[in-house]
């Protein structure tokens, strides 16, 4: 069962960490995931306030990647029909379920929801725009680092064991 186990660890995580940059999937959920399969094997090191802690994380980091959008375009200068835009554009793009539309999807919705409420200032939409695509390369990053240390802490905890049971095949 531990080589299951640790086997879904890694492949959660791998998966994990791609899904924190394709829409589709929930990625640090999945990264969180293996840190679980991890944390049940019979030889892991892995304490329960760190797998708490990491459960808090994972969903602070999930849910600051729906709010940032709304948050950056407002932070760069947006009005709150930018705000809108960025959120319609967020979920437009998800229903698309491309990467493109992640990124694009925000961006564009800020940049329509500022026209709409201002079509002469194209500056202020654009600024808006940018501001909701930053937070998509920022959402992006936290949750890959996070996902990332718990790769890490997957591959401390499994790393001996693997070790020696290549030795003991050989």
């Amino acid at each position: 069962m531990d080589i299951l186990l640790s086997v879904l660890a890694v492949l959660f995580i791998i998966i994990g960490i791609i899904g924190c940059i394709v829409p589709i999937l929930p990625g640090v959920a999945l990264a969180y995931g293996g840190l679980l399969c991890c944390y049940f094997c019979s030889f892991s090191q892995i304490t329960t306030t760190a797998v708490w802690v990491y459960l808090i994380l994972t969903i602070i980091v999930s849910i600051a990647d729906y709010i940032l959008p709304a948050y950056m375009t407002k932070l760069s200068g947006g009005s709150k029909a930018g705000e809108r835009g960025a959120t319609a554009g967020l979920i437009v793009g998800m229903v698309m379920g491309s990467i493109v539309g992640a990124i694009i999807g925000p961006f564009l919705g800020a940049i329509a929801g500022e026209l709409i409420a201002d079509p002469s200032d194209t500056k202020r939409a654009f600024k808006s725009g940018m501001g909701s695509f930053f937070s998509f390369i920022v959402g992006t990053g936290i949750k890959v680092i996070l996902s990332f240390i718990m790769l890490l802490a997957v591959f401390k905890d499994i790393y001996p064991v693997v070790k020696d049971w290549v030795v003991n095949l050989f």
